[in-house]
């Protein structure tokens, strides 16, 4: 059985992307270092493939493939990547699957198969659904050092509040952190 692992990019006030005018849309980059990316890959683990929505796979397909040579952008790119989507047919960068159409099916059925963990990066409705099914086994926090004020959440308002146990934290030279916890299921009342 494959674990799901949600990785999430955050702000300390929660927020995982700016809204607005995207005057802070590159927020994470200051923070990015070396040591970061290789804390990231790392936490990735030597073998993985991708669960995406499909926003984030065209997000993702317009600068993966050309990033160059070294080891994150060959493991992101040597990934099977699963993909939630209505538009099945203009899947190009791949290797590549498409969920079917009942996609909590589909991610059952997929976890339940023998293969590499399933990484799960941005697609914010899909983890939203994730955790709301009890799908995911864990989530990573890489949480950077700012306070956006404003902009999209890591999860959906319409899903309940959710317990995790702490696993393991790190931390890199520019402040971010990078927080392992799994997930336990919905918040006990």
């Amino acid at each position: 059985m494959r674990k799901i692992r949600i990785f999430e990019h955050i702000s300390l006030d929660g927020v995982i992307e700016h809204d607005g005018d995207y005057t802070y849309g590159a927020w994470t980059t200051p923070y990015r270092s070396p040591a970061g990316a290789a804390l990231l890959f790392e936490a990735y683990g030597p073998n993985f493939d991708l669960l995406l929505g499909r926003h984030t796979y065209d997000i993702f397909s317009n600068f993966w493939p050309t990033a160059g040579d070294f080891p994150m952008a060959n493991a992101i790119n040597a990934a099977t990547k699963h993909i939630a989507t209505h538009r099945p047919d203009s899947l190009e960068w791949g290797p590549v699957k498409s969920l079917d159409e009942d996609t909590i099916k589909a991610i059952r059925d997929l976890k339940s198969t023998d293969g590499p963990d399933l990484i799960v990066v941005g697609s914010s409705t899909l983890t939203s659904l994730l955790l709301d099914q009890g799908l995911a086994d864990e989530v990573v926090l890489i949480t950077y050092p700012v306070l956006l004020g404003r902009g999209k959440r890591l999860l959906a308002d319409s899903i309940d509040a959710r317990e995790l146990a702490f696993v393991d934290s790190k931390t890199t030279p520019t402040g971010l952190l990078v927080s392992t916890y799994k997930h336990l299921g919905p918040l006990k009342k």
